[in-house]
């Protein structure tokens, strides 16, 4: 199977090299079209397939052509690729807001998945939810899905607008924890602690509570309740951030993320 990743950004780069290191492909049937002369040429000295410029050369190539650009670069893509691909070739795409529906009209194709992956997938610990159109057929979701693992993990969803609601969730999820993680950093720097010693601090708290998290069957709920005694420090935080109602504005900025999900797809 060879495969075309359009676009040799950060997920472009982390899908090739990931799926390299599983030796689910061969740098022989990896492709990467840039239109970026520099980005190309950095690229190629990775040695992770062949570089194109010229989508001319690589785009008939394809069995798999994985759509890796920014969405407000989609519609000059697609004018640019529609002529020259085959309709029974499948495209993956991780364009946020595009819709299936919109990429199949506008290359004429039949076999679309949708994902919205995360940047963790960089260290092979991101979350894609995924979807795809009903031309696609089991064998090509699971070989699909099977390359998608080697980045994290994986949902399939059955419902397209639940790919916008990932995407609010744990495609721009990242940012919200590294944002908590800045605000704690700051709070520590603030009661004395150095750089050094507030990242420490922080960064071991949040991978510490995750592992615990994810080991063991209490809800978020029940830890709180753990961690959280009657006239203690952790209340007398928690307190506080109801009074200014922090979780609510956390469920507010997630909303607007999908929103935005929602207008980018609009405008397409």
């Amino acid at each position: 199977m060879k495969i075309l990743i359009i676009g040799g950004g950060n997920m472009g780069l982390t899908y090739a090299q990931s799926f390299l290191r599983s030796h689910i492909t061969s740098k022989e049937d990896m492709m990467i079209l840039e239109k970026s002369p520099q980005k190309a040429q950095e690229l190629a000295k990775k040695d992770i397939g062949t570089v194109y410029g010229n989508a001319e050369e690589c785009i008939r190539e394809s069995d798999l052509v994985i759509l890796a650009v920014k969405p407000q670069d989609s519609s000059a893509l697609f004018a640019a690729i529609q002529p020259l691909i085959d309709p029974q070739q499948v495209f993956l795409s991780i364009m946020a807001g595009v819709k299936i529906e919109t990429i199949a009209e506008k290359l004429g194709a039949e076999k679309v998945i949708r994902a919205m992956p995360n940047l963790p997938a960089q260290i092979g610990m991101g979350m894609t939810a995924f979807t795809s159109s009903d031309a696609v057929t089991r064998i090509e979701l699971v070989m699909v899905q099977n390359l998608l693992n080697t980045t994290g993990k994986t949902v399939y969803v059955e419902n397209e607008d639940a790919i916008d609601a990932a995407t609010a969730i744990s495609g721009s999820g990242p940012a919200y924890v590294w944002f908590f993680m800045k605000s704690l950093m700051d709070a520590a720097r603030n009661m004395g602690f150095n750089y050094s010693e507030s990242e420490l601090l922080v960064s071991q708290t949040f991978r510490g509570a995750i592992e615990l998290f994810n080991k063991t069957e209490f809800t978020c709920e029940e830890w709180i309740e753990k961690v959280c005694s009657r006239g203690g420090t952790t209340e007398a935080a928690l307190t506080s951030y109801e009074q200014t109602s922090l979780g609510e504005d956390i469920i507010s900025g997630a909303n607007a993320a999908l929103n935005r999900a929602v207008e980018l797809g609009k405008a397409k």
